[in-house]
């Protein structure tokens, strides 16, 4: 589990791997590439500011965050940590090629899909901090949406429509938030019985 920062570690991790990789690479499919991670402001205009960053870019959008069917009816026995269960998360990706070119736009996307289809799992090592447990584990792996859904995000956005496969990373787990003095739930009634005549009659109750 690891607290709320996760979600944005899991779309930067991602985004840090890909450009890692291919700085790494000898010979580079499309020259100078930039990876970056947006966020809803940068695309709010027709002309996003990271586009002047380099000729080609690769983008990673989260626009969507579900809860996790598997873990959503799961229960967990009480314990001394923690009260009630995680919050486990899917992290729906949108990821975009940016080019003027048609062979840029295509072999750059291709490239990032052959890097996810190849290395789909995130360890610890490679997430970005946001106090992970050693045993945590974040899956990446690609879904599908339907023409009228890609449709439907590009037209909540200002730029016009780019080339685009999605993704949803599962399952991110959030440590349960921590309880505030004062507000904790009551968890049981204690009553007391006594064979004293004087409160059986109601004497005493304000005692």
């Amino acid at each position: 589990m690891a607290n709320i920062e996760a979600v944005y570690a899991v779309g930067n991790s991602l985004v840090t791997s890909l450009r890692n990789r291919y700085q790494l690479l000898a010979t580079k499919p499309v020259g100078d590439c930039g990876f970056s991670l947006l966020g809803s402001s940068d695309l709010a205009k027709e002309d996003p500011d990271f586009l002047g960053l380099h000729p080609t870019t690769l983008s990673l959008f989260l626009h969507r965050v579900t809860i996790n069917e598997h873990a959503r009816n799961a229960t967990q026995l009480p314990s001394k940590e923690y009260a009630s269960p995680p919050l486990a998360l899917d992290l729906h990706f949108l990821m975009t090629a940016w080019s003027n070119t048609a062979l840029n736009e295509q072999v750059i996307l291709a490239w990032s899909m052959q890097q996810l289809h190849q290395h789909p799992n995130l360890e610890v090592a490679s997430l970005s901090p946001a106090n992970w447990q050693p045993e945590d584990r974040v899956q990446v792996i690609p879904t599908d949406l339907s023409l009228e859904d890609i449709m439907r995000i590009w037209d909540s956005l200002q730029p016009s429509y780019r080339l685009s496969v999605a993704y949803v990373a599962r399952v991110v787990l959030i440590d349960p938030a921590e309880d505030i003095p004062g507000t904790l739930p009551v968890v049981s009634t204690r009553f007391t019985w006594t064979d004293d005549p004087a409160f059986a009659h109601g004497a005493g109750a304000n005692e």
